[in-house]
C-alpha cells in the first residue's frame, strides 16, 4: 500500500518550470499557523489536507485541526501511525500511512477556498537515521526544500496528488474523494470510479484574492532569524570544540612528566583538532643550526618528514619569529611577501613539503625558547589562517611549555637526588675508609713506637723492622691525606692549570721514577716504555701528567704480580690527539664494571675488604685530570686474570696556537717533585 514517490517530485514533473526554497522548521511552523488561521478567520467551507510526517507531530496540532474539521467536511489528516493515531472518520477524515511511505520525509499544507488557495509542499532536505542523535536533532534548525505558493494551478495539483493518496489508504473514502476533486480541484475530472464529473454551480472560479503581504514578510524574518540563529550556534560550537580541544592537550600533557610523551600527545591532538595536513614540534634553542623532527602529525596522503634535519639558521622565517618573539601566519606561500624571492632554503622546505599555507607558533618560557610549533596546509587551495586558530595553537604552545619546563624540573630533581645519594654513599664510603685506612696504620705506628719506647733491651734488627713498619704505615696515611685533598682540590676548581709544550716520553720516564723509587724493586712487575722519542709534543700541565701516569702505573702495579709486565705505549688517535695506552697481564676487571672503576672510592673487593690496599681515589683524580684538558680516559678488560689496558687521550701540542716557551724551568720543577 506504500508510496515510495515524493509528492514534491510529483509536482515538479506537472510544473518543471518552478524550483524549490529552502525552510526552516521554524518557518514552517509559522506559515502553517498562518494559513490554518486564515481557515479559522474565514469560516468557510474549504479543501483542507495536512500531512503530517509523524503522529507526535499531528498531536501538537490536533486541537486545532478539531476545530478546523467542524468548518468543513472536506478536512484530511495524515501521518505516520506510532501509538494510537489510525484510519478514522472523526471530526475530520484521518489517514495512517506505512512507515515506508515517502510522505514520513514531507511535510504538506493545502487550502483550497473560493476566494483564495495556500499551498505548502516540502520535504526534508536531510532525512536522518532513527537514531537516539536524529530525534535529538528535531528542532528549529531542521531544513526542508519545497514549495509555498498561492498559485491556484500548483494548489489544485498538489490537492489531486495527495487526495489520491489518500484513496490508497482509504478505498471507502473514494466517492468523498471523487467529490473533493470534482469541487475543488478542477472543472473535469475523472474519478477513480471511471466517471466523468462536470464542474457544479458552487465549484470554485472566482479570481484570487491576494493574500496579506505580512505573511510574507514574517517567514522571510524568520528565515533571517534562524540563519542568524544557526550562524551563532555553529561559532559556540565551534568555540566549544577549539576550548574541549585545549582543555584535552592540557589535560593530557599534564599527566605526564616524558617531554617526549608530551610533544607527541599535543601534536596528535593539535593536528586531528584543526584538522591540517601536517603538524610539528621541534626542540630547538636560538643559538640552534638545526633540529630534528621527531613529532609529526599527518593527513591521510600527506609526504612524512619525521627524522629529517629542520633548517633554523638559513631559515628567515625562524629568524622573524625569534625576532617577533610570536607566531606567524602564511595563508598562501606564492602571494606572501615573505616567501616570495625565496632562499634557496625556503624554497627547498616549500618544494620538499608541498607547503601551501604555513602556521610557525614559538614554543616560550618567560622569553626561553624552548621548541616551535608549525602547521601546514599542503592541498591544493590555500587556506586562510582564522585568528581564533592562531589564538589556539598559541594556547596550546603555552601549555606545553609550562608542561616542558616541569619535566625539566623533575628531571634536574631526579638528578639531584641521584647526586645526593651518591654524595650519602660517598659519605659512608669516607667513614668507612677512614676507620679502616687511617684506624689501621695508626694502630700499627702506635704499638710500634710504644714497643720501641717501652723495650730499651730490643735487639738491633727488631728495632728495625718496627721503625720500617711505622714509617711504611705513615707514608700510606699520606698518601691517603694527599689524595683527599688532591681530589677535593680538582673538583672544586681551584687547581691553576699550566699548559706548556711537553715530551711525553720524558713524563713517562719520570712517572716509572717515581713507582720505582717508592715501591720494593722485588715486588713490582717489569715496566716497558714503548713510547718513541720521535712523537709530537704535547700541550699540558707536565705536574698533572706525570700524577696521571703515576697513579695508572701505581693501579696496574697493585694488581699485577711481580713476574708480569706492563707496558706503556702511545698512538695518534686524531690529527689533535694522542692516545696512551697502559697495560698489564694482572688480575683484570670484569666487563660490567668497566665503567666503575672511576668512580671515588670504588675496589672490586670493597672498601673494607682489600688485599691490594689504596684509598680507591686514584682512578678518579685521573678522570679529573684528564677530563680537566679536553680529554678522555677508558679502562677495557676481558675479564678476571685477563689483564688490564687503561687508555686516556691528550692534546698534541699546536705551535700556531700556542708560542714556544722555554720547558727547562718546568722539566727542573717535575724532576725535584717526582
Amino acid at each position: 500500500m506504500s508510496n515510495p514517490n515524493s509528492v514534491v517530485t510529483d509536482l515538479l514533473q506537472v510544473f518543471p518550470q518552478w524550483r524549490t526554497q529552502i525552510y526552516f522548521k521554524s518557518s514552517l511552523t509559522a506559515l502553517s499557523h498562518a494559513m490554518e488561521d486564515q481557515v479559522l478567520a474565514n469560516t468557510e467551507e474549504a479543501l483542507i489536507i495536512a500531512s503530517f510526517q509523524k503522529e507526535r507531530f499531528y498531536r501538537q496540532e490536533a486541537h486545532r485541526y478539531r476545530r478546523i474539521g467542524k468548518i468543513s467536511p472536506h478536512v484530511y489528516v495524515l501521518a505516520a501511525p506510532e501509538t494510537d493515531f489510525s484510519n478514522a472518520t472523526d471530526v475530520y477524515e484521518k489517514i495512517a500511512f506505512d512507515a515506508d511511505d515517502a510522505l514520513t520525509n514531507e511535510w504538506h499544507l493545502v487550502v483550497i477556498a473560493q476566494n483564495y488557495t495556500n499551498c505548502l509542499i516540502c520535504r526534508e532536505k536531510t532525512h536522518l537515521p532513527k537514531t537516539e542523535a536524529a530525534e535529538m536533532s528535531m528542532d528549529n534548525s531542521r531544513r526542508f526544500e519545497g514549495i509555498w505558493t498561492f498559485d491556484r494551478d500548483i494548489t489544485m495539483e498538489g490537492a489531486s496528488l495527495l487526495l489520491r493518496r489518500i484513496a490508497q489508504y482509504r478505498p471507502e473514502l473514494e466517492s468523498k474523494v471523487d467529490e473533493a476533486l470534482a469541487r475543488y480541484c478542477s472543472r473535469e475530472k475523472k474519478l477513480f470510479t471511471g466517471k466523468t464529473v462536470q464542474p457544479t454551480d458552487g465549484q470554485i472560479n472566482s479570481p484570487i484574492i491576494n493574500p496579506d503581504p505580512f505573511v510574507q514578510r514574517l517567514i522571510t524574518y524568520l528565515q533571517s532569524g534562524q540563519y542568524k540563529l544557526i550562524k551563532a550556534n555553529r561559532f559556540l560550537s565551534n568555540k566549544e570544540k577549539k576550548e574541549r580541544l585545549l582543555n584535552s592537550v592540557t589535560d593530557a600533557i599534564r599527566r605526564s612528566l616524558n617531554p617526549e610523551e608530551i610533544l607527541q600527545v599535543a601534536v596528535d591532538k593539535l593536528g586531528e583538532g584543526l584538522g591540517v595536513c601536517r603538524c610539528l614540534i621541534y626542540r630547538c634553542q636560538e643559538t640552534d643550526q638545526t633540529a630534528e623532527i621527531n613529532h609529526e602529525f599527518l593527513s591521510q596522503g600527506i609526504k612524512s618528514i619525521k627524522g629529517q634535519t629542520w633548517p633554523l639558521k638559513q631559515n628567515p622565517l625562524f629568524k622573524e619569529v625569534l625576532n617577533l618573539r610570536e607566531s606567524i601566519s602564511i595563508d598562501d606561500v606564492t602571494l606572501d611577501p615573505r616567501t616570495q624571492g625565496k632562499t634557496p632554503v625556503l624554497k627547498k622546505l616549500i618544494t620538499s613539503c608541498s607547503i601551501i599555507s604555513w602556521l610557525i607558533v614559538p614554543i616560550l618560557y618567560q622569553g626561553r625558547l624552548l621548541g616551535v610549533m608549525e602547521l601546514h596546509h599542503c592541498q591544493e587551495q590555500p587556506i586562510n589562517w582564522k585568528p581564533e586558530d592562531i589564538a589556539l595553537v598559541n594556547a596550546i604552545a603555552t601549555q606545553v611549555a609550562v608542561a616542558l619546563i616541569q619535566a625539566e624540573s623533575y628531571t634536574n630533581l631526579e638528578d639531584l637526588n641521584e647526586q645526593l645519594e651518591a654524595l650519602d654513599r660517598t659519605r659512608s664510603n669516607l667513614v668507612a675508609i677512614t676507620g679502616h685506612e687511617l684506624r689501621t696504620p695508626l694502630s700499627t705506628i702506635q704499638i710500634c713506637l710504644e714497643s720501641l719506647a717501652n723495650e730499651p733491651d730490643m735487639p738491633e734488627e727488631l728495632k728495625q723492622i718496627m721503625l720500617n713498619t711505622a714509617l711504611q704505615d705513615a707514608e700510606r696515611m699520606r698518601k691517603l691525606v694527599q689524595d683527599f685533598l688532591t681530589l677535593s682540590q680538582l673538583e672544586s676548581g681551584r687547581v691553576e692549570w699550566n699548559p706548556e709544550p711537553l715530551s711525553l716520553e720524558e713524563c713517562v720516564e719520570l712517572s716509572i721514577s717515581h713507582i720505582r723509587s717508592r715501591q720494593d724493586q722485588s715486588s713490582i712487575p717489569d715496566i716497558e716504555n714503548l713510547v718513541p722519542q720521535q712523537i709530537p709534543l704535547v700541550q699540558v700541565d707536565g705536574e698533572w701528567l706525570v700524577e696521571v701516569l703515576s697513579k695508572l702505573l701505581d693501579n696496574a702495579c697493585k694488581f699485577t704480580n711481580g713476574d708480569g709486565y706492563i707496558r706503556i705505549s702511545v698512538k695518534e688517535k686524531d690529527p689533535a690527539n694522542l692516545e696512551v695506552t697502559i697495560s698489564d697481564n694482572g688480575r683484570g676487571i670484569e666487563p660490567d664494571r668497566l665503567d666503575q672503576v672511576f668512580d671515588r672510592f670504588y675496589q672490586e673487593e670493597g672498601a673494607l675488604r682489600r688485599s691490594a690496599g689504596g684509598t680507591g681515589l686514584g682512578l678518579a683524580i685521573c678522570r679529573q685530570i684528564v677530563n680537566n684538558w679536553g680529554g678522555q680516559i677508558w679502562a677495557e678488560s676481558s675479564g678476571k686474570n685477563q689483564g688490564s689496558n687503561f687508555h686516556f687521550t691528550i692534546p698534541i701540542f699546536d705551535a700556531i696556537n700556542f708560542p714556544v716557551k722555554t720547558t727547562q724551568n718546568k722539566k727542573l720543577r717535575l724532576k725535584e717533585r717526582y
